[in-house]
């Protein structure tokens, strides 16, 4: 079983549509018994809210559901459990190792990089612009199964 944890500031809007779409790519390919797959934050800010209405009208405008999902907070304890955790960007790159104190396991990277793409994924919160942010984490999702499969 392949354990993947996608990672953004306030787990509501980029990491939750990671979390969503990855497990949407997953049972397409039939292989929802491979993956556990989640998301989680790096801060306190939205823990408890649920998702962004934005990631939720553009999930649902592709077919996916998040119904249910709230924010919580990445632990140390995630980073033992989980084979990969996967950050939105730099500066949740940073936030990260301030949790873990330091990726000894090389489980940490940016879901853009797994597509030969080296920058971040704009934060719809502050854009909002949510296709852009879809597509981008499409890209992502995309080229890390592929990688793992």
């Amino acid at each position: 079983m392949t354990k993947i944890l996608f990672v953004c500031h306030g787990n509501i809007c980029r990491s939750t549509m990671a979390e969503f779409v990855m497990k949407d790519l997953v049972a397409k390919a039939g292989l929802s018994d491979q993956f556990e797959i989640a998301s989680a934050a790096t801060s306190r800010e939205e823990i408890g809210n649920p998702v962004h209405p934005g990631t939720r009208k553009k999930l649902a405008e592709v077919g996916i559901s998040c119904a249910g999902k709230t924010a919580i907070q990445m632990t140390k304890e995630d980073y033992k459990y989980y084979d990969y955790v996967i950050a939105m960007d730099n500066w949740n790159l940073r936030n990260i190792d301030r949790i873990i104190g330091s990726d000894v396991d090389n489980k940490v990277s940016l879901l853009l990089e797994h597509a030969g793409v080296y920058r971040d994924i704009a934060d719809p919160w502050y854009t909002g612009n949510f296709e852009d942010t879809y597509n981008d984490v499409l890209l992502g999702c995309k080229a890390l199964l592929d990688e793992l499969g």
